[in-house]
């Protein structure tokens, strides 16, 4: 097996080093048939290795760490908390082409309510991993659940994805939307009109 695959004692993933990346991107260069000892690409594979770390970010964060400070002086406060308009972006994990869009996520408190900026900065973190919007939209969803315990959450995703405006049918201007619902909203379909009510009052 090859060792940057798995090590085979705990099967945990073996990053290759930044020089291993940096020739992985100079071999799709000359693969495209590409020059890469002209000036304009000579950086090329050092940038995109550096550009990768940033945008795929999340793999190094956790959602435990970002949603563990929760304020529990709410003055009783027991209605839906709902932050909309999330911009983020991902990658497709088929193609590795952008997916651009927003995240919509709103909860019920049991007790207690978290930042709002905690909210927004678990919507970036799974958004700076290989995705698909479905597998995102449940992530956020179940994060929340799970480890702020609220009474319910609701997550809608609105998306463009360049895979289908770039290649293949190449329609531009289609949007893909998800949900998930957990707890309250799950159980109570009024939780979730009330939801997606708010979420489009005064949009």
């Amino acid at each position: 097996m090859n060792k940057h695959i798995a090590d085979t004692k705990n099967n945990d993933v073996i990053r290759p080093t930044q020089a291993e990346a940096e020739a992985a991107v100079k071999t799709l260069l000359l693969w495209l048939g590409e020059d890469t000892s002209r000036e304009g690409l000579i950086e090329t594979p050092k940038r995109v290795a550096k550009a990768y770390k940033e945008l795929f970010s999340g793999y190094g964060q956790s959602p435990e760490e970002e949603l563990g400070t929760v304020f529990e002086e709410v003055a009783g406060y027991k209605d839906m908390v709902l932050i909309k308009d999330i911009s983020f972006f991902s990658h497709c994990e088929h193609h590795m082409v952008p997916i651009i869009g927003k995240a919509h996520v709103g909860y019920l408190p049991n007790g207690s309510v978290v930042g709002l900026s905690k909210i927004a900065r678990v919507v970036d973190m799974f958004a700076h991993r290989l995705q698909t919007q479905e597998s995102m939209t449940a992530q956020i969803a179940h994060s929340i659940q799970n480890i702020l315990k609220p009474l319910g959450v609701a997550v809608l995703i609105e998306a463009e994805h360049m895979c289908m405006a770039m290649r293949g049918i190449r329609k531009q201007g289609s949007t893909t939307l998800t949900t998930t619902f957990t707890g309250a909203f799950e159980t109570d379909i009024a939780n979730q009109v009330r939801f997606m009510t708010m979420l489009r009052s005064g949009s």
